[in-house]
């Protein structure tokens, strides 16, 4: 297995410009740090749950009835884990982190040694419900170029949005009527906050008692671990 690529350093300093306006500039620090921590926390979950894939396929690459050998892995795996770690590690999820290392074999894998997430993991969680490979790239890209809401997605995939703008002769009028029956979607600016695979993930309590400081505690201290693993070799 090639080298699982480091995070990129974020560094809200350096991307900090002071100008006349004090409320201005206090806003973009705040809004800046928001996305940098979405992103930390939606990089380093994804690259959990690919490693964990990742490595429950290797183990199953040793049994002679792979298939077999496999179910019963992610069975005592689940097991074991749920009485550890919790209910974040059914058969369900461990088998969905199985089909994202196979589905996303070289996500982070680049040439240019950064990781290639752009989505959450419920955005690729969702995306695996696509089994023709073709339109779950076309979802990806689509998801990722025009921002949509793990909802938005989720919708466009169960609406066969993909197919019906292929085969529609007024794709305008096909893209205009998904804006319109998305637009509330896309006005939620907590969705991530409120996510529970978020929440579970940072060890919070799925309620919304949490303050702002066990938030930030969670994530910095699941982003140092991460950045202590470097990478991973086969």
């Amino acid at each position: 297995m090639n080298e699982v690529a480091k995070i990129e350093n974020n560094d809200i300093m350096s991307k900090f410009e002071k100008t006349d306006n004090i409320l201005n500039d206090i806003q973009n620090i705040i809004e800046v740090s928001q996305k940098e921590a979405y992103h930390a926390v939606n990089t380093i979950l994804s690259q959990r749950n690919w490693l964990i894939g990742y490595r429950i396929a290797e183990e199953e690459l040793a049994g002679e009835n792979r298939a077999e050998y496999g179910a019963n892995i992610i069975k005592k795996l689940s097991k074991k884990l749920t009485q550890k770690y919790g209910k974040g590690f059914t058969k369900t999820n461990l088998y969905n982190f199985y089909r994202f290392y196979k589905y996303f074999p070289e996500i982070f894998h680049t040439a240019c040694g950064k990781s290639d997430v752009f989505l959450s993991w419920s955005h690729y969680r969702t995306l695996l419900q696509v089994h023709d490979e073709q339109a779950r790239k076309w979802y990806e890209k689509e998801a990722y170029e025009q921002t949509w809401s793990v909802r938005t997605l989720q919708r466009n995939i169960d609406t066969q949005y993909y197919y019906r703008l292929l085969h529609s002769k007024d794709k305008e009028a096909v893209e205009h009527e998904m804006q319109e029956k998305t637009y509330g979607y896309q006005q939620d600016k907590l969705e991530f906050i409120k996510n529970p695979v978020v929440v579970e993930f940072l060890g919070l309590t799925p309620d919304t008692s949490f303050n702002e400081t066990k938030l930030e505690t969670s994530i910095i201290s699941n982003y140092i671990f991460l950045r202590k693993m470097n990478y991973v070799k086969k």
